[in-house]
């Protein structure tokens, strides 16, 4: 009895088609939501480069008093990140460490400079060094016034930017593992040859973060400057022209209403700004840097 023969095929068989993945309503909401955060990011920023004429930006390159201001706002920081890492690590070790009465008060203490309003904080500071009381005189006395030179412009951004720098480093010196500490110890590591060889390095990654947060924040401050440090005389460790911070130096062409050269200016800070993030994350990817992407900044 004959049968039909069996039907061979030949080379393998022809893969599956899978079909695309639906896209659910809950990823149509983060796409959404994380758009409208992106635009609001974008769209000021396409405001200020579309206000701004080409000549006017030329001009701006190649204003003096421009470059005077950007390079005051970096000097200036560069210092306020310099006085955050040397007293602000300290303390954020205390707060980690030590267990003292009033803790929660010195935390709050810590916290406060981010919440204030920071017009607050140049009034504050301008009554405690207003001509007629102690620390002014001692201060003038010790040649080093307060207002409306770099001393002042330091006080105001270390004021409001140290505090990341605090509670970066309570954060990471609390994570690091106490039994690697008291390992470390049995081993014959004092107190401070352990805080240097085993402590610090595991939390330096959280420490350095939190400085670039302090010096972000001292780099866009104005609040507390238009008080105390409005225009910048040359004294002390500054002998540059008179000049002003770039954030004071865009407000008073804003107010003066001349918008397109305030665009202009505030086009050039950006993409300066730009440069240096982008050089972070280049640096990080080609692993020119001691950490890893995504290891120190999101």
């Amino acid at each position: 009895m004959g049968g039909c023969a069996p039907h061979v095929t030949d080379g393998p068989p022809a893969p599956l088609r899978r079909r695309p993945p639906r896209l659910s309503l809950w990823t149509v909401l983060q796409g959404v939501l994380s758009a409208s955060l992106l635009l609001l990011f974008l769209l000021p920023i396409y405001a200020l480069f579309s206000e701004a004429p080409f000549p006017r930006v030329v001009a701006a390159l190649q204003n003096p008093q421009v470059w005077a201001s950007i390079w005051l706002t970096f000097y200036a920081s560069g210092i306020a990140l310099l006085a955050a890492a040397v007293f602000g690590i300290p303390l954020g070790y205390l707060l980690a460490r030590r267990s003292f009465r009033g803790r929660a008060v010195v935390e709050s203490l810590v916290a406060l400079p981010v919440v204030v309003p920071h017009l607050l904080v140049g009034f504050g500071l301008f009554l405690l060094f207003v001509p007629g009381t102690p620390l002014h005189h001692v201060t003038v006395a010790l040649g080093l016034p307060v207002y409306d030179t770099l001393l002042g412009v330091v006080l105001v951004l270390v004021f409001v930017s140290a505090p990341y720098t605090v509670l970066a480093s309570d954060l990471s010196f609390r994570a690091v593992d106490g039994r690697m500490i008291e390992a470390a110890r049995s081993l014959g590591a004092g107190g401070p040859d352990a805080f240097v060889t085993v402590t610090l390095p595991i939390a330096l990654r959280g420490i350095v973060a939190g400085l670039l947060l302090s010096w972000a924040r001292a780099v866009s401050e104005i609040g507390g400057l238009l008080i105390l440090a409005w225009v910048v005389y040359p004294s002390g460790l500054y002998s540059g022209p008179v000049s002003t911070t770039i954030s004071v130096y865009i407000y008073n062409l804003v107010q003066l209403g001349d918008l397109q050269d305030a665009a202009a200016v505030s086009s050039i800070f950006l993409l300066i700004a730009f440069g240096l993030f982008l050089a972070v994350r280049l640096g990080e990817r080609y692993g020119r840097l001691p950490w890893g992407r995504g290891e120190l900044l999101p």
